[in-house]
This record gives structure tokens, sequence and C-alpha cells, in this order.
């Protein structure tokens, strides 16, 4: 299947390694893990949809009850050998079932928008959420980083770098080279982007109302004589989306 990741998996293992890419390591974990409020929680339950190799698994604490689930054989195969939890293989765009049904915390880390049918995707979600449990969503920046359609500009009359935007409304099915350094060799998987109503109205089908919206900004700073507008532009535009999902039930 075309947005599988299976033909791509040791590429990507080898790129995010033991403890993810440097967003993963220095953004998305640490801030996800300060949202979860895990202490606050009974019982702690998290299911990760799309989990790749597992990398939230290994970053939970251990009384965190972890299943993680993912298309790709291999990255999951992965997973098992490397990371605590439970894992299983299945395309989360058909109906999931499994033995625990009440998660406390379900996550999809950068993987709906790798999904062509994201609906049955958050079907399955809240088919497995616990009463008063929540989803936590991590996107690519829906309005800010859409693959081939947004980039950087420098206007040297204001001394300003800004952010481009091509196309934002319209929904895409977009090819990516996962390795361009391979050129012609290189296996392509597929990014599906959707404006952020589209999220909101598929939670808002399923009544799953967002509860709380966070954007976040890349940590990293520049040097040298552009570092001021560098800086500051990385302020400005937000590279990733959290919604945090609950049953309005």
């Amino acid at each position: 299947m075309k947005t599988s990741w299976e033909e791509v998996s040791k590429w990507y293992d080898k790129s995010v390694g033991t403890t993810g890419h440097y967003f993963h390591e220095h953004i998305i974990i640490p801030k996800l893990l300060d949202t979860f409020f895990f202490d606050r929680t009974n019982r702690p339950r998290l299911l990760d949809l799309g989990c790749g190799n597992g990398i939230l698994g290994a970053s939970v604490p251990n009384e965190v009850f972890y299943t993680g689930v993912d298309l790709s054989k291999s990255l999951i195969d992965k997973a098992k050998k490397n990371r605590k939890g439970l894992y299983k293989v299945h395309d989360l765009t058909k109906p999931l079932l499994l033995e625990e049904k009440n998660f406390t915390h379900i996550t999809l880390i950068l993987s709906l928008q790798n999904m062509k049918s994201p609906l049955m995707v958050l079907e399955n979600a809240k088919r497995h959420l616990a009463k008063n449990g929540k989803i936590f969503i991590v996107l690519n920046h829906p309005c800010f980083r859409i693959p081939r359609q947004t980039s950087w500009g420098i206007d040297e009359n204001r001394k300003i770098q800004y952010r481009r935007i091509d196309r934002y409304l319209s929904p895409l099915e977009i090819p990516i080279v996962m390795n361009p350094s391979a050129k012609n060799l290189s296996q392509k998987t597929f990014s599906y982007h959707n404006p952020l109503s589209t999220y909101i109205n598929l939670l808002g089908e399923l009544n799953l109302g967002v509860v709380q919206m966070q954007e976040w900004t890349s940590d990293k700073l520049s040097s040298g004589k552009a570092a001021k507008m560098e800086n500051r532009a990385r302020e400005e535009f937000p590279l990733f989306c959290l919604l945090v999902a609950q049953d309005l039930a």
C-alpha cells in the first residue's frame, strides 16, 4: 500500500534512531509528556496510532500501559525488539479491535497526515477512548508547513524573513521523496494535506470536541548576519500543531 512506510522502514528507523529525530527529542515528545499529566491519571493507558518504531513508547513512564499500532510490519518488529509495551500491525483506515478498550490517552504523532482516510482513523481512536480520555493529534502545522506549497523568503528592503504559502484550502496528495540524496533510487511515501478546518470538522462528526490547541515553534537558533530575522521568523511561524480532543457525550 502506498500509504505504508514499509518500503522505507529501514531508512526511517535509521533516520529517527532510538530517541527520534531532533524535533521528536527536543519539541514533540517533551511537550506531549507535559500535556499528558500522567501523575493526575488513575491507571494511565496510552494507545499510539501510527507508532512507527515506538519512539513514544520508549519515553513514557513505566507505570503507563502502552500499546502501539502501525501498518509497517518492519517498524513494529523493530519496536517489539527495542521498546517496552504491546505492538500490533494494522491498517488504521480499517476497523481496529483491541482487548483494551478504555485508553486514557490516544496519540497520533505526525501520522494522521500520512493516512488517506482520516475519518476511520479517528473512529478507531474514539472506539478505544476511555470516559474522560483524550486524543492528542500532532500535525506538521497545516497552515504553515505544506510540502511543496510553503517556503521561506527574504524581504531585503525590510530585512525580514517571511513564510510564503502557495496553497492551503485545497486537499492535496503529495508524494514525498524520503531520501533525496539517493535521487531516482529513493522510495516515496505520500502526505495528505488538509486545511485545519477539515480536522476540526472530522472530529465534530464524531462528537469529539477540541478542548485544547497548541502551536509549537522550533527551538533552534541561527548565528551570523541573518540571525536576527531568522530567529524572529522561527518564533512567529510554528512547525507543529497539537489538537487535543475529548468525547462530548
